[in-house]
């Protein structure tokens, strides 16, 4: 079903370019070489000053002195992520020094934001890439590093270059400004303790628009440890990465494109009817009927096309399936979107595959659904792969590919994850991507868990209208994190008889616009009753919870083995989105 969305561009890809593009994917393939390879079998020889250099040296010009000094650049590239440049700068004459990386690929086609829960010391040791376009925050300290200087480094590198950057000052400012000194003191004595250990746990973000930043995973990571989530750029990051075009829609002759088609030979008789965005409003939309809106690419920024078409799915309800192709860069993505109502439940499916034949179920995960697999170890995250509406054999090996590729690289055909993976993490890898190759085969048997607060997942049933034994449906209430995150919590649907919309659980009308029009009252302090009191009560709350925080805390030395997760389940859905 994906693959049939995705061909159904109304424009063809030059050839040619996509010829091109992949000639210099195999010149870069040979360029960037992780470290151990360039060195295996280069033979140091003084004495000849024209042979291959494992080190390229620049001369350039140092900004202290405004003498020459020299540039070193290896290219290289990093196991689970992708080619990098390593810079570093000497000056002979003022022995200025500065150290840079910088990403060697092109700009991603979408964002990327990682988090990480630091709970154990062996964590300071993970790998981190910060792109010249990255933020990195602590978020138990609300402290930012915004977008600047790339560099290669560790968990505990980078928590030390800021420990360093904000003492640098504190002389001056307990000088200077002693109120500014206290307050940065409270953040430096919590990275020493964060940095010895002291204050586990506490988490890590980094976010970079251009996708080219990166915090290494770990197989052993439990649920809910590491999660990577891409996104669509904004129109200001596009611009900001230097994307933009600007660029106005050309007009599209319907006739021209659907004889353009037949001159290609496409196959299908659905002709795409293309309509402006904003000339969508009252317009009926047919199923099988495909649609064109006018878009811009995510990974150029350029103009695409969006098509669209209404599928009504037997025994459940009507999707709209979309698709991008982009003629520019040859960028294709699909996504599937569920229409109605918002349920009042959540619900979960359960389904048991026992056989090949359970592998051809048509299944609809949707973006706000989160997929788990035990026997697998693997768990897909709300907002990871978007939706889609394939077979389970396609959505495993979707899974099983996506994190292949992040884990090793694509033209790693032994998985020998480069030279610096170790082999206990390795081996953790191998075990994971063989269980699940089990399971893609129908060589074991395992649940399907499908949790969906919107209810708009779907299963298909061998036995419809009737059950089918290997199929179990829950409804469940809806978390109060849930409905943050889906919106719904301050969500106002329902209009009352004074024409002010309301939430449904606010019945009396007159009391609401009373309260909508009431001025709150202060008190001799500056501040309104409802805020003093709810201030108050937080505080009471606060303390009661501090309190009990300093009774024992659960230990976790007693748990076996199997109580314990071999294999990163969030890794496998969030490194694949």
């Amino acid at each position: 079903m994906d693959n049939d969305v995705d061909r159904r561009g109304n424009k063809s890809i030059d050839t040619d370019s996509l010829a091109q593009e992949d000639d210099r994917a195999e010149q870069r393939a040979k360029l960037f070489l992780p470290v151990g390879e360039k060195v295996n079998g280069f033979i140091i020889n003084e004495d000849e000053e024209d042979g291959p250099q494992l080190v390229e040296e620049i001369e350039s010009l140092c900004m202290n002195c405004e003498k020459n000094g020299i540039t070193r650049l290896l290219l290289t590239k990093i196991p689970y992520f992708r080619e990098i440049i390593l810079m570093s700068f000497y000056c002979d004459h003022c022995h200025f020094k500065n150290t840079e990386v910088q990403a060697a690929g092109e700009i991603q086609e979408r964002g990327s934001k990682y988090s990480l829960k630091m709970d154990q010391l062996p964590d300071m040791e993970r790998q981190i890439v910060k792109s010249d376009s990255a933020t990195f925050r602590i978020e138990d300290l609300d402290l930012e590093i915004p977008a600047g200087r790339g560099r290669l480094t560790n968990v505990e590198g980078i928590l030390a270059d800021i420990l360093k950057d904000l003492e640098d000052s504190q002389k001056r400012r307990k000088q200077e400004d002693p109120g500014l000194f206290a307050k940065i003191d409270v953040i430096v004595q919590s990275l020493l303790q964060m940095m010895i250990g002291h204050r586990f746990p506490y988490t890590i973000t980094m976010d970079d628009p251009a996708g080219n930043s990166w915090i290494e995973p770990s197989p052993l990571d439990a649920s809910g440890k590491y999660s990577r989530n891409e996104y669509a750029r904004t129109p200001e990051q596009n611009a900001a990465l230097g994307l933009g075009t600007g660029e106005s829609e050309p007009e599209v002759d319907n006739e021209a494109v659907a004889a353009e088609r037949k001159k290609l030979g496409m196959v299908g008789d659905v002709v795409p009817t293309y309509v402006d965005g904003a000339a969508m409003d009252g317009v009926d939309i047919i199923d099988g009927q495909m649609y064109t809106l006018p878009c811009h690419c995510p990974g150029c920024a350029k103009s695409a096309d969006m098509n669209i078409t209404m599928v009504q799915i037997p025994y459940f309800k009507q999707v709209i399936l979309s698709a991008i192709v982009c003629t520019h860069c040859g960028y294709r993505t699909n996504d599937v979107k569920t229409g109605g109502e918002f349920p009042v439940k959540g619900q979960r499916i359960w389904l048991d595959v026992e056989n090949s034949t359970d592998l051809s179920r048509d299944i609809l995960k949707s973006e706000t659904c989160c997929l788990k697999i035990p026997a697998c170890s693997v768990e897909v995250q709300p907002g990871t792969m978007g939706g889609r509406f394939t077979t389970v054999e396609g959505l495993l090996t979707q899974i099983r590919d996506d994190l292949r590729g992040s884990i090793f690289d694509v033209d790693d055909v032994d998985s020998s994850g480069g030279d610096s993976m170790p082999n206990k993490q390795k081996q953790a890898w191998d075990d994971f991507f063989h269980k699940l190759t089990q399971a893609i085969r129908g060589e074991m048997k395992y649940t399907i868990l499908m949790e969906d607060p919107l209810a708009n997942s779907y299963v298909q049933s061998f036995t419809a209208p009737e059950p089918d034994p290997q199929i179990r449906t829950e409804e469940y209430d809806r978390t109060v994190e849930e409905e943050e995150d889906l919106g719904l919590t301050d969500m106002r649907t329902h209009m009352n008889a004074d024409g002010v919309y309301v939430k449904e659980d606010q019945t009396d009308s007159s009391a609401v616009a009373q309260s909508l029009a009431q001025e709150p009252t202060a008190n001799k302090d500056g501040v309104s009753a409802a805020t003093s009191t709810a201030y108050e009560s937080a505080s009471t709350t606060t303390t009661a919870n501090a309190s009990q925080s300093e009774g024992p805390q659960p230990s976790t030395e007693n748990l076996s083995v199997d109580d314990k997760p071999a294999i990163n389940p969030n890794a496998a859905a969030t490194i694949g989105s």
